[in-house]
C-alpha cells in the first residue's frame, strides 16, 4: 500500500470521518473546502464571491501545512450550487493561481455538505 501522511492545518470540524489533506509520494490531496472560517467553525455566507477566497484560502492553509502552495496546484475541483455563478467564480479564482493555471473541472451539484454555494478540492505537487 501506498504510504500517506495526514496534513494537520488546524482542527477538522468535529467528527468528520477524512482528513483535510493527505502527502503521498510528492502529491497532496486536499479534502473538498467549504467557506468556513477555520478558527471560528463559522460558515461565510450571502457573499458569493467571499466565500470563493474562503474556500481558497483554505486550499492554500492546507497546503502550506503540507509544505507547497497554491502556484504547485496541478488539479482543482469546484462544485457550484449553481452553474449561473460561474463567471463569479472565474473572477476570483483567476486572483489566486499564476500564469499557468491547474486543470480544473467545475460541475454544479444539487447539494453541498452544510448547505453552501461551493466547495473546492485540489491536488498540488510538493516542490
Amino acid at each position: 500500500m501506498t504510504n500517506k501522511t495526514p496534513v494537520h492545518a488546524g482542527t477538522p470540524v468535529s467528527g468528520s470521518p477524512y482528513s483535510l489533506g493527505i502527502i503521498t509520494g510528492n502529491l497532496v490531496f486536499v479534502s473538498g473546502q467549504v467557506p468556513m472560517n477555520p478558527e471560528t467553525k463559522e460558515v461565510l455566507r450571502g457573499d458569493f464571491e467571499g466565500e470563493v477566497r474562503q474556500c481558497i484560502e483554505n486550499v492554500e492553509r492546507i497546503l502550506k501545512a503540507a509544505g507547497t502552495d497554491l502556484e504547485h496546484c496541478v488539479k482543482v475541483v469546484v462544485f457550484l450550487a449553481d452553474m449561473n455563478n460561474f463567471s463569479r467564480l472565474n473572477a476570483v479564482y483567476n486572483q489566486y493561481f499564476g500564469d499557468v493555471k491547474p486543470a480544473r473541472s467545475c460541475v454544479q451539484v444539487a447539494r453541498l455538505p452544510l448547505d453552501v454555494d461551493v466547495e473546492i478540492e485540489a491536488i498540488a505537487v510538493l516542490p
